[in-house]
């Protein structure tokens, strides 16, 4: 009954013009960024997070996840037209989404990516429903030490799961952690870290960062790549599958969806290993599996499922626990902490038209996706024509006004500009910029509970081990770090990565 009640009071606060015009507005901008190739969620939700400050907050949240799901689905239509992922975890749809476009089956290829998609999003948002108030409930009765381990479990999974090797993505992780520290000491009152200026005695705004991270190394990043395109604009139609590509694609949206719930749940692997687990099993259990890679629709649908699978399932431990699994997962935090609401377990019950809001808009969400993709295909094939030479001034543009709007101060886009060289630098050295994200959202959190865990023990490191749940995250934080040991686990991490995007 508890649930049923929730739910009418989630469609009562998404149901209503305003929020329903947002998640209009970020479906239709994610899946428009989905399809531009270069750009992505992260890069939009960083440039549009000043913009959220005057939103209620169940709006801003509204429209950032929107833009999160959408992308998932317009990612699938560059790939599939174009083979160039719009977003990294479309990239296995290009082995056989684009052939069927070289076949002339572009139309029924992207059908039934949208038709996997919205299930598997549907199926994501029930399960965010039924399983997330009882994790809440475990959550509220954590302590400090329960809190430290669980935070210092996902920094390392987060950490050891991302592209390159362990060692530099706890490097980068705990490189995070110290920026994020940055300001004044809220226990002694000394600065740190703020190398003599006045301007770090504050902290370092999140904004700043996540635009630097990502805005701004992706435009230096895209502009070494020299742009060819080949579009199937003819191609595109009969966009209903038929019946035998429909029978065909249940198993594998059913079998995808189940792989991108429990993958995205998981902190640090995501849509990108997600998909490429369903197609990896996909094409295990196919009868003709040296027919992937040639026009397979399973190698279409499997993928595209467990992407927004993942995409949906992210939202639990971030909503539940606070704990980001993501970096776009730590910019939904940073958009809530912007608006002076302390993410956390505590969110569902001092903040429920957030909680169940968010949920419910995920529902009309998906439906609008459906609406919108397969009708706008001639929309989003014209975009797709569009040069990124014309679309970097622009991210730039307001990726400066957005940042000097949070405190009128230029500091702040020298800051972002330093990240930004940053950013540069870990993609040069192999290093992934997801790590640093969440150690700088997750720093001063993880500060706090060893702080009160020491206070509560008197300073005797003991109180980790003897608190049954902290213990239990602490082993299962040095078993990854263990598995991660063994080079036949890291070779099947860097294969799944590479072949994912």
């Amino acid at each position: 009954m508890d649930l049923f009640s929730n739910l009418i009071l989630g469609f009562s606060v998404a149901l209503s013009l305003q929020n329903l015009a947002y998640c209009f507005l970020g479906v239709f901008v994610g899946t428009a960024i989905g399809v531009l190739p270069g750009v992505g969620p992260l890069v939009t939700i960083a440039v549009l997070l000043p913009l959220t400050f005057g939103l209620p907050p169940e709006s801003a949240m509204i429209m950032l996840a929107g833009i999160y799901y959408g992308a998932a689905y317009g990612g699938s239509t560059t790939a599939i037209l174009v083979n160039l992922p719009g977003e990294a975890s479309a990239a296995v749809t290009c082995l056989d989404g684009y052939q069927m476009a070289r076949q002339g089956r572009a139309g029924p290829a992207l059908g039934i990516a949208a038709i996997g998609s919205f299930v598997a999003g549907t199926i994501g948002t029930l399960l965010i429903a039924l399983f997330a108030p009882p994790l809440t409930k475990l959550a509220l009765s954590f302590g400090a030490p329960e809190f430290f381990s669980l935070i210092l479990l996902a920094l390392t999974t987060t950490a050891v799961l991302v592209r390159g090797s362990v060692i530099k993505g706890v490097a980068v992780a705990f490189m995070g952690v110290t920026f994020g520290l940055a300001g004044i000491d809220v226990t002694s009152g000394l600065e740190r870290f703020t190398f003599g200026l006045p301007r770090l005695m504050d902290g370092i705004e999140f904004v700043v960062v996540a635009m630097g991270l990502f805005a701004l190394t992706e435009i230096i990043t895209n502009l070494e790549v020299e742009e060819h395109r080949e579009v199937f604009t003819s191609k595109v139609k009969n966009l209903w599958p038929s019946r035998d590509d429909l029978k065909r694609s249940v198993g594998p949206i059913l079998r995808g969806t189940a792989v991108g719930s429990f993958f995205g749940i998981l902190p640090g692997a995501g849509q990108t290993i997600s998909s490429f687990a369903a197609y990896a099993i996909e094409k295990k259990v196919s009868r003709h599996p040296e027919k992937f890679g040639t026009g397979m629709i399973e190698g279409v649908a499997s993928p595209e499922s467990a992407n927004n699978a993942a995409s949906q399932g992210a939202f639990i431990p971030t909503l539940t626990l606070g704990i980001p699994g993501s970096a776009v997962m730590a910019l939904m935090l940073g958009a809530l902490m912007m608006q002076g609401i302390t993410p956390g377990p505590r969110v569902m019950t001092s903040h429920p038209e957030i909680f169940w809001g968010l949920i419910a808009s995920m529902w009309i969400g998906n439906l609008m996706l459906v609406i919108l993709n397969l009708p706008l295909i001639g929309l989003w094939v014209t975009m797709l024509k569009i040069p990124y030479r014309w679309l970097f001034p622009l991210i730039l543009t307001f990726s400066c006004v957005g940042v000097f709007a949070v405190n009128f101060s230029t500091m702040d886009i020298w800051l972002m500009v330093f990240f930004g060289v940053l950013g540069y630098v870990f993609l040069k050295l192999g290093c992934e910029a997801a790590p640093f994200i969440l150690g700088f959202l997750l720093g001063p959190m993880l500060e706090e509970n060893f702080r009160r865990s020491m206070l509560l023990s008197r300073g005797s490191l003991d109180i980790f081990i003897t608190k049954p749940i902290s213990a239990g995250l602490l082993a299962l934080t040095a078993l990854v770090l263990v598995m991660m040991l063994f080079p036949k686990v890291r070779r099947k991490k860097d294969q799944a990565i590479v072949e994912g995007g």
